[in-house]
């Protein structure tokens, strides 16, 4: 009910099954977007998902957060890295994620909760951090920074 599309795309749409499915998502989801956000903001969003998840690369539109240079050359705590990331809620919500294998460090998943991220998992100048398939952030080392997701 959210789109502009002509009813008979609609329909063209809601045929479509199994892996076609997610041609139709990924329609309906631009389509609101830009009913939402305008056109500019629509595109935006779906060049992103398209490089992050059809492409495994990192978009540099993904959120985005910094921390201290210092902080992560002495390492940090995936769990607390998860949390101040603001990908979760709490330590346990992270700890529960890890265990479960949702979390991922550059794409890498880690099950060790323990597991330290310093400034060698950078990659180009970030370390992407994932809760699950559709949460990311990129995490940046800053001379100063304010720690704020």
């Amino acid at each position: 009910m959210f789109t502009d599309l002509p009813l008979l795309e609609i329909a063209r749409l809601e045929a479509l099954g199994g892996a076609e499915i997610n041609e139709a998502k990924k329609v309906l989801a631009t389509e609101a977007t830009r009913l939402a956000h305008g056109g500019e903001a629509a595109e935006a969003s779906a060049e992103t998902a398209r490089l992050t998840f059809e492409r495994g690369e990192v978009a540099e539109s993904l959120p985005s957060v910094s921390f201290p240079r210092a902080d992560l050359a002495g390492g940090m705590t995936l769990v607390r890295l998860l949390v101040l990331s603001g990908l979760v809620a709490s330590n346990g919500e992270a700890r529960r994620l890890i265990k479960g294998g949702g979390a991922r460090v550059n794409d890498v998943a880690v099950v060790d909760e323990a597991r330290l991220i310093d400034l060698r998992d950078m990659r180009a100048e970030t370390i992407k951090l994932s809760a699950g398939r559709k949460h990311h952030r990129l995490v940046r080392a800053e001379e100063t920074a304010i720690i704020a997701p």
